[in-house]
């Protein structure tokens, strides 16, 4: 059996998130009824991490077992008859053979998420974006984010009743920019909780209007207390924008 990595994104839009489920329609779902299809015998797929119901992807990691070896140019006609198949909310730019033990999920080494706010009414941004009318200090958004990386303990961030063994994270740094009318936030970790980054958001918009201070900041997060933090945003800011991997994982050459 070779193992090998699909690049892909997808706009969550339309989709119960990336991870199978029962009478729902996932990312999963659809990616792997192509696969199958296509190399004629069925496929299972491991995605890099879940996404909940309506978050994107601009590049998300998923990994394959196949009985047949192909080269670089069967995995490129593979990726080419896949998006020709696949609906146009989801796309493959690459395929490619992996060590025989690769994980997409266990061999990530870091994470990053990005949320969009944009800051004026457009209809054309909303359906990526979540409007936030009102003033917001930025600068204290900054301190507040840049607070994150003294923590690992994102209990105060994380979905309740979750599976999760731990919710201990490495935040490598979290910040925003500003494009326009619009503010994005980036965080990058080793590893993100369940509605993590959505929470995230929603408490550091309190601390931009003014509801809460960098230490009342500090204190929802000493506190592991879901109830402590700001409310959920909504998914349709959200995508996973990069996944990373040690190179040794992948096979350049049969």
């Amino acid at each position: 059996m070779a193992r090998y990595f699909i690049r892909l994104a997808y706009n969550g839009s339309a989709y119960h998130g990336w991870q199978s489920q029962q009478n729902a329609c996932s990312v999963q779902d659809v990616l792997e009824e192509c696969l199958s299809l296509r190399l004629g015998a069925p496929i299972r797929v491991t995605g890099c991490g879940r996404t909940d119901t309506g978050v994107h992807a601009r590049m998300y990691f998923a990994h394959f077992d196949c009985a047949t070896y192909m080269n670089p140019d069967d995995l490129e006609e593979l990726c080419r008859r896949l998006n020709t198949f696949l609906p146009d909310d989801i796309v493959v730019f690459e395929i490619r053979e992996v060590a025989a033990t690769a994980n997409a999920r266990f061999d990530a080494v870091l994470r990053t998420y990005q949320y969009r706010i944009h800051r004026t009414k457009d209809p054309f941004a909303d359906a990526f974006s979540w409007y936030v009318h009102g003033p917001l200090d930025l600068e204290l958004m900054q301190q507040a984010s840049a607070i994150l990386v003294e923590y690992n303990d994102f209990t105060s961030f994380s979905k309740l009743h979750s599976k999760t063994k731990n919710n201990l994270c490495r935040i490598e740094h979290g910040y925003w920019t500003a494009e326009g009318n619009s503010l994005v936030f980036t965080v990058s970790a080793d590893r993100f909780l369940r509605n993590m980054v959505r929470a995230i958001v929603g408490t550091l918009i309190d601390v931009g209007k003014h509801k809460l201070d960098l230490e009342g900041f500090r204190r929802v997060i000493e506190s592991k207390n879901r109830s402590s933090a700001g409310l959920s945003v909504p998914a349709k800011g959200l995508f996973l924008h990069e996944v990373l991997y040690p190179t040794e994982i992948f096979i350049t050459e049969k």
